[in-house]
């Protein structure tokens, strides 16, 4: 069975090796040890209400209950740009018109932006290649809103998500080629790296303040603004089905969409709910649907996932998934499908 559990630092080495296996352009996710190891303790210390929001993030792992191993990783950061500057670009208009010469003209346009300055960002999810199957990549994605849903004074109330933009197989952005390279002399794949190290900002910076009219870069450019990498369309799919859009805003680098919802609005949000745990139960693993099982405290919040037929009162957990939360017979634990569900009363009291 598989486990989504709060970062420990003995997890230190298996995130080190996982974050080794990312492509370049999975930003929020750079395999330095002590990066890592200050996540690791900045989510800790998080749990313990110990930093000022601005300073507070959360990292998640995915784990095999079966053998130990470390399979996938997911974090959340509670408020962007407190600290120092968030930027993304803004696809704009720009009108030029003349009525005495009859010329009328739009333009697509990016504009530096801060608009999600103190917004909530769920980021750097990761999971093994050799673990990508059955409902492994939605446990690991949607585990941060049950958290969310049972913590929601710790996050603002608009989250968004960087996707990767497209990069071809050598790690190259046709966008960072045609626009950032010039103001910034390096390739992408260091720019990344800065980026993820912390030093987005300063990179920023040095970008252009005025708008960039798209119709100025070339056209294998302009083709990938707000476009996914193609190893990303899961990751965008699981957040669309959850109630994330598109709003017009990329990336400064890859120019890969930011998505964004209202953390109330997210399907998981408001469609969990609390159920008491009734006496433990044999569960046919074939009949049902799958859904996702949260503890609700802050350090020993654990989720799993478990096939179920639509609960009536009380969800019924087979011994081994009620072991492996920690829970019993009349503990409360927050559940919502994996997917939203055809009939809406399967979720709703």
């Amino acid at each position: 069975m598989m486990l989504i559990r709060m970062a420990r630092p003995d997890d230190l080495d298996a995130l080190v090796a996982l974050a080794r296996l990312a492509d370049v352009g999975v930003t929020s996710l750079q395999a330095d040890p002590v990066q890592l190891a200050e996540r690791i303790e900045r989510s800790q210390r998080s749990l313990r209400n110990e930093l000022d929001r601005a300073d507070q993030g959360y990292l998640f792992v995915l784990e095999c209950s079966e053998t130990g191993t470390l399979v996938g990783t997911c974090s959340i950061e509670s408020a962007l740009g407190l600290r120092s500057p968030w930027y993304n670009y803004r696809v704009g208009k720009v009108i030029h018109a003349s009525p005495a010469l009859n010329i009328y003209s739009s333009a697509e346009t990016l504009f530096l932006s801060n608009d999600h300055t103190g917004s909530s960002e769920v980021c750097a999810l990761f999971l093994h290649p050799d673990w990508r199957r059955e409902h492994n990549g939605g446990l690991l994605s949607k585990c941060r809103f049950l958290f969310m849903a049972q913590h929601p004074e710790r996050f603002a109330s608009k989250v968004i998500a960087e996707m990767r933009g497209v990069s071809d197989e050598q790690g190259c952005s046709p966008f960072w080629e045609a626009l950032g390279r010039h103001f910034f002399t390096v390739d992408f794949a260091q720019a990344d790296h800065l980026t993820g190290v912390g030093h987005k900002s300063v990179v920023a910076e040095l970008m252009p303040k005025y708008p960039v009219y798209l119709d100025l870069l070339p056209a294998h450019a302009r083709a990938v603004v707000g476009e996914v990498h193609e190893k990303t369309r899961p990751a965008l799919a699981m957040l669309q089905e959850e109630g994330f859009r598109y709003e017009g805003y990329v990336d400064i680098f890859d120019a890969g969409p930011t998505i964004e919802a209202y953390l109330h609005e997210i399907r998981a949000v408001r469609q969990s709910r609390l159920w008491t745990v009734s006496e433990q139960a044999a569960v046919d693993a074939v009949a049902g649907e799958p859904w996702l099982i949260a503890t609700t405290g802050l350090n020993d919040f654990r989720m799993v996932l478990q096939t179920l037929d639509a609960p009536q009162g009380s969800l019924s957990l087979d011994e081994a998934t009620a072991q492996l939360l920690g829970v019993r017979s009349g503990d409360v634990v927050r559940a919502v499908p994996l997917h939203p569900p055809q009939d809406l009363s399967q979720v709703l009291p």
